[in-house]
């Protein structure tokens, strides 16, 4: 839309519009790229620009909880595939990932804002479908987003549990003690993200320190302690569960390493952050290359230590394997599979460390430290999810968006955005009182959702570039590599896409069966008819708010 012009807006949105201009001195947060990039967006500064690059850098790899995540979610991957399965699909998955991070990275320096994919896709997509596309990419990114949010305040949850199990072995939850549990972690959530949100980003800071710290003493237990593998069985034995060859079981065991996926998480505190076109893009790229290896050092060891007999002879020999990952430590600690999987405190991470460590109180500590940055992760999840949900309210996109859409002026935050995160995720972790496997299937949108929306505006910028139409500047350019980069990051993103639905098992029983499918059709279903009745009549997506000439 022209500056001079205000066709088919309400005379509010105008002044909007007007108050965003670079020279309005009500605007001063943020340096002057900031601010003209808001002015270019057609967006008002309403948020405090709290987060510089250390601490935005900081609550992206709490949130993205690499490591931690990657001890607990390893019992996705080792029924399907085995040792060296978990490792093959996790250098799949990183690389993958990493081209997706570097697409949504160039495009977060054009269009610094908290909506992300669907700003993205808004300005990219070819202009008969801006409308559709974007609206589609935005409600995915926020089915994706929300129920991350209850995702991880449940497994905080287990991690208690898993605890009181340690203290004492005969004790045994239930389900809605587990739901209580993941809404008195959502309370401490909430309270971090209001009350104490100007603190957070020092709060940050401490908490990235022990996100390290807890990372070294893993690896410090387990290569000292543990007993080891050989390399033979954590590189070359696979276990096909089944399926009819190792590979198909590998494709099918896809879904265990998508925790990495959510490289848009600081994205949408970019209106949050100083300076952000330039400091965003390079933070999304250091959190995703310290997720990466941090994730693969928790499942290996770089040195493995093999003692073989021979005719009385012990012969100490030392095989150095260049990879620095805690996937591959756990591979080479792991033991017996089945006795792993099947631990009384349900995660198989406990396991591990009772077999290497043979100390409950040592044991305690360590789950100790995976349970505060589940914390942590869950503070970070409801600041990035309701960030999401209030950019999208701000567009008219939602049922009740100005409501939504309200920043408190008391703490300069999208508060009623985060009341309505809470209700959705009191409701989801309520249906895991009455079943663990719908709840499962309902949490299995999160990697769905958001795969969808990186998907949709991935392609949107790769038509945008292949038509030859001029994009706005960024100061994180791939220049002649976008293209490759765009296609390597679509391969990598459908593939992952596509097995998300598969079962765990071959010929599964119904109550076996992955109905997430059926669960995303629905979800789209659902969003077709509510943008066909009304949200097509008061959406017209971030794209109608761009000043063109800037």
């Amino acid at each position: 839309m022209d500056d001079d012009k205000s066709d088919g807006f309400p005379a509010t949105e105008v002044r909007e519009l007007d108050d965003a201009s670079p020279s309005d001195t009500a605007v001063k947060l943020g340096n002057s790229v900031d601010q003209q990039n808001m002015y270019r967006m057609g967006k008002k500064q309403v948020l405090r620009r709290e987060f510089q690059f250390f601490s935005i850098t900081g609550y992206a790899m709490l949130l993205g909880a690499s490591w931690e995540t990657a001890t607990i979610n390893v019992v996705l991957t080792l029924p399907n595939g085995g040792k060296a399965g978990t490792l093959y699909v996790l250098l799949v998955a990183i690389v993958g990932f990493f081209f997706s991070t570097l697409s949504m990275a160039e495009m977060s320096s054009m269009a610094p804002t908290a909506g992300g994919q669907y700003h993205w896709t808004s300005e990219f997509a070819p202009r008969k479908y801006q409308k559709i596309l974007s609206y589609t990419c935005g409600f995915f990114a926020i089915v994706g987003w929300q129920t991350a949010l209850a995702a991880v305040c449940y497994v905080a949850a287990l991690q208690v549990t898993a605890l009181a199990v340690l203290a004492s072995p005969d004790y045994a939850a239930t389900t809605w003690q587990n739901a209580l549990l993941s809404w008195a972690i959502l309370l401490v959530a909430v309270f971090a993200n209001t009350v104490i949100f100007r603190k957070l980003p020092l709060i940050e800071g401490l908490l990235t320190f022990l996100h390290f710290l807890g990372f070294f003493a893993f690896i410090i237990v387990l290569w000292v302690m543990a007993p080891r593998g050989s390399v033979t069985s954590v590189f070359t034995e696979f276990k096909s569960n089944g399926w009819s060859s190792p590979g198909l079981a590998c494709l099918a065991a896809l879904n265990g390493p998508v925790y990495l996926t959510g490289a848009d998480s600081q994205v949408h505190l970019a209106e949050e952050l100083r300076d952000a076109a330039y400091v965003l893009p390079r933070s999304m790229m250091i959190t995703a290359i310290s997720n990466y290896i941090s994730s693969f050092v928790i499942l290996g060891t770089s040195t493995c230590v093999t003692t073989l007999r021979a005719s009385n002879t012990v012969i100490v020999s030392l095989k150095f394997v260049d990879i620095c990952s805690l996937v591959v430590t756990l591979m080479f600690c792991l033991g017996n599979i089945d006795s792993i999987l099947n631990t009384p405190t349900d995660q198989p991470y406990i396991g591990i460390l009772l077999n290497a460590t043979n100390s409950v109180p040592v044991t305690k500590l360590l789950t100790v430290v995976i349970l505060i940055i589940q914390v942590a992760c869950a503070v970070n999840l409801v600041t990035t999810s309701s960030r999401q949900l209030w950019s999208f309210a701000r567009d008219g996109a939602l049922p009740f968006s100005s409501w939504i859409a309200h920043v408190n002026p008391t703490y300069a935050v999208p508060a009623n955005a985060m009341l309505v995160s809470m209700f959705i995720t009191v409701v989801l972790t309520s249906i895991a009182i009455g079943s663990n496997v719908a709840y499962a299937t309902l949490l299995s949108l999160n990697f769905s959702g958001l795969l969808t929306s990186y998907i949709i505006c991935t392609s949107c910028i790769l038509h945008k570039r292949l038509s030859g139409d001029p994009m706005p500047p960024s100061r994180f350019n791939l220049g002649k590599y976008g293209p490759m980069v765009n296609v390597t990051a679509l391969v990598f993103l459908s593939t992952f896409w596509f097995f998300q639905f598969f079962p765990v098992t071959p010929d599964p029983t119904p109550a076996g069966m992955n109905w997430s499918c059926v669960l995303w059709s629905a979800i789209l279903i659902f969003m077709m008819i509510y943008y066909a009745l009304r949200a097509r009549h008061v959406y017209t997506g971030p794209i109608a708010f761009i000043r063109k000439d800037e």
